[in-house]
């Protein structure tokens, strides 16, 4: 087996545009979930919303970029609002069953023939992210060392991608170190307590559930301008469950947790399927067990086996603390 591409592909998965868009996805899963407590299923509907907002603006409304992604930022706001509204006063698992319906609700209109001359319909939109790639300021060429080397637009968008997760970082750490951080996380742990001190839990609830989904749908307009083209099958329920996964894998309430948990799990992804396609074409794994159109479907088994044992041996996650997370009493 070729273990050096292996590896290689590895490292280079574990920096890739995925991981930064599931590093937002999840930072945002970790405000709503990690220390808030709010189930949210539908995380990739804010995502969905972001991508829609900032490339509906600037292809039909022919706005900048820059104004398209407040515009984007903005929609997931109203989402929050539109979501949190009638179900943060009820169980944490109204407010699930809700996120999940309203993002397969969002997915299905944008794929109507209805809205086809907005949305593009099931074929999607592109054209609108030249924006971005015109104020690139590398030159051309290939940069890097390594398994580490890009062409300047893969570059660009890496740089720009890291850099919005490490400033998503930077403010989810300065607002969980403020009085409004501690007040959110007292409401995991007992809002009747935290109502009895006089606070108004249900409107901590709403801000928690916009700043999660506005980190989340930054991850979704960053996911849709990075590879120029959006389309509504990229936003079914699965990557909600992706960033869940790379949250629990890096730790919930850990201001690193979800960044280096959807590094990890990238990297293991693609680790796991490049040994698993080499194993099957040089007969390693025979024929009549698993042929090349499997492979590629084993590596999500492999990982979710991982994950399984991780939560029953280390249900906080690699860097998470057991005393945070409390599942059982929540």
């Amino acid at each position: 087996m070729h273990w050096s591409a292996i590896i290689e592909d590895t490292l280079r998965a574990g920096v890739g545009r995925e991981a930064i868009i599931y590093a937002l996805a999840a930072i945002g899963l970790n405000v709503h979930f990690g220390y808030t407590g709010l189930l949210n299923f539908g995380q990739v509907g804010f995502m969905a919303i972001g991508g829609y907002g900032v490339a509906i603006s600037v292809l039909e409304f022919d706005l900048p970029l820059f104004v398209g992604v407040l515009v984007g930022i903005g929609c997931a706001v109203l989402l929050a609002l539109v979501l949190g509204l009638p179900t943060l006063r009820l169980r944490a698992d109204y407010l699930a069953i809700v996120t999940i319906a309203a993002s397969e609700i969002f997915r299905l209109m944008i794929s109507a023939p209805s809205w086809r001359d907005f949305t593009g319909g099931s074929d999607g939109l592109t054209g609108f992210s030249s924006g971005f790639y015109d104020v690139n300021p590398i030159p051309d060429g290939v940069y890097g060392f390594g398994p580490w080397r890009y062409n300047e637009r893969t570059l660009w968008a890496l740089l720009v991608g890291w850099t919005l997760v490490l400033l998503a970082t930077l403010l989810v750490w300065l607002v969980i170190r403020s009085p409004w951080g501690r007040v959110v996380k007292a409401i995991r742990e007992d809002e009747d307590a935290v109502r009895s001190l006089g606070k108004n839990v249900y409107g901590y609830k709403m801000q928690s559930l916009i700043l999660g989904g506005c980190i989340g749908a930054v991850g979704g307009m960053f996911w849709v301008i990075a590879q120029a083209s959006i389309v509504p099958g990229n936003f079914s329920p699965i990557p909600t469950f992706y960033a869940y996964a790379a949250l629990i894998l890096g730790g919930m309430a850990r201001i690193w947790g979800p960044v280096v948990g959807s590094m990890i799990f990238w990297a293991l992804l693609s680790f796991t399927q490049g040994v698993v396609n080499q194993a099957v074409n040089e007969g390693i794994i025979p024929s009549w067990l698993m042929d090349a159109n499997q492979a590629g479907n084993v590596r999500f088994i492999l990982v979710g086996v991982g994950l399984m044992l991780l939560l029953i041996f280390r249900p906080q996650g690699i860097f998470g603390d057991r005393r945070e997370i409390a599942l059982q009493d929540r």
